[in-house]
């Protein structure tokens, strides 16, 4: 794996509702976690200015940094890795991959694909996503037996959630910001 750490068991991930909150979040989190930026509301000149004001935040505290974005850009970027579908990614030796997977045919895409870890969602309800089913603790991990790599839980996570479903890696939106 291309880290210079372990891979991180907790992950923010960045999006439109959160975005105000953002740096305290980076700053509560604990040292050494990962944060995903996807940003996909901001302009391009928006997006990679924002991206900046929040890396220094995040390599401040020793987080890992991943880019919803190509290879190109997370380089350009100086993200230490790339995140979404396993249908549009492609891994580079150099970069850590997190493959997006909601079903088992995603889980057999990311493992086609040797993504570093697989972000499988929605463990539980969502605010994103009202009404929408959500895999529960089960599925969840019928389907996580499945992935030949680490497996972060994502979908409704909080404390609380990650205490219910009993597994080691997860990321939330809402349940860090």
């Amino acid at each position: 794996m291309p880290l210079r750490q372990p891979l991180p068991d907790l992950w923010l991930l960045s999006d439109e509702r959160n975005d105000a909150g953002l740096q305290d979040a980076l700053r509560r989190l604990p040292r050494g976690s990962g944060f995903i930026y996807r940003h996909y509301h901001l302009s391009p000149g928006e997006r990679v200015t924002r991206w900046y004001e929040l890396a220094r935040i995040g390599r401040a505290r020793g987080h890992v940094l991943v880019l919803a974005d190509s290879a190109q850009t997370a380089r350009e970027w100086g993200a230490d890795g790339l995140y979404g579908a396993p249908h549009a990614l492609y891994p580079t030796r150099d970069l850590l991959t997190l493959a997006t997977a909601h079903d088992l045919h995603e889980i057999g895409l990311a493992n086609r694909l040797r993504a570093d870890a697989v972000l499988l969602s929605p463990a539980f309800p969502t605010r994103s996503h009202p009404g929408a089913p959500a895999l529960g603790p089960t599925q969840f991990r019928l389907l996580a037996a499945h992935a030949r790599v680490p497996v972060i839980a994502l979908g409704g996570m909080t404390e609380g959630t990650a205490r219910r479903l009993q597994w080691p890696r997860w990321a939330a939106i809402d349940g860090l910001s």
